[in-house]
């Protein structure tokens, strides 16, 4: 059956099933060769997975998608772009999930719209901007400052402040993720709040690369303090 013949049903099976391959880099290949704008809707679709590998590797292919997608039609990934944000506003009626994590994903992909789309990104965990006050899509904001942090840190740089207060949040996810954020940012007045958390022994998993690893908030405030000596 060629894809473009493909029912939307069809289309989403074939997704969804390239999204649970064991060779998920294969897998991807093959979902850039399918039509990207029709693909983006199964991918939508699956942000809400209960499976994590599923939505975590839904966020990736998002990512190469809309990037694919904007070099030849920029306004295009724009319109998907301004889709993650729709979707994060009360107003929508949903919740989100995943959005803002894909958003990040595309920008570390795609410089042009890194630079368009990275401030409305950081408002996110900005109680003075777009304050996300669920905790989940905190935990996704601060990992999507986290992914630009690591991939390209000037376009986050203002943020470093910002993850000061979450690194003294109860929640164990939301220390760990904004120390691993402030690594390649941090100013100044971060370093103490890192130093603080050197002992933390609490667990989270970070998904990267394909893979989920097990952190303590100790061993990520450790390196990015490393991160911090080495600038």
């Amino acid at each position: 059956m060629k894809n473009e013949n493909m029912s939307s049903r069809q289309l989403k099976n074939k997704v969804l099933e390239l999204l649970q391959s064991d060779d998920f880099a294969q897998g991807l290949d093959v979902i850039l060769r399918l039509p990207l704008k029709q693909v983006v809707n199964p991918l939508f679709s699956f942000l809400c997975s209960v499976d994590e590998r599923v939505k975590w590797r839904a966020i990736s292919a998002l990512g190469s998608v809309v990037s694919d997608i904007a070099a030849s039609d920029p306004e295009s990934a724009r319109v998907i772009m301004r889709r993650f944000i729709w979707q994060l506003n009360d107003e929508s009626g949903g919740i989100g999930w995943g959005c803002p994590e894909s958003m990040a994903e595309v920008m570390a992909r795609n410089e042009t719209l890194a630079k368009e789309y990275v401030h409305i990104l950081i408002s996110y965990i900005d109680p003075d901007g777009n304050y996300l006050d669920h905790p989940l899509l905190q935990q996704g904001a601060l990992w999507g400052v986290g992914r630009l942090a690591h991939s390209r840190p000037i376009y986050v740089r203002d943020a470093a402040a910002l993850l000061n207060p979450y690194m003294e949040s109860e929640d164990p996810i939301l220390r760990g993720l904004a120390a691993w954020a402030a690594g390649p940012i941090a100013r100044e007045g971060t370093v103490p709040h890192l130093k603080k958390l050197t002992s933390d022994q609490a667990i989270l998993t970070l998904y990267h690369d394909d893979r989920f690893i097990e952190y303590s908030v100790g061993t990520l405030a450790q390196e990015a303090l490393a991160t911090v000596e080495g600038q």
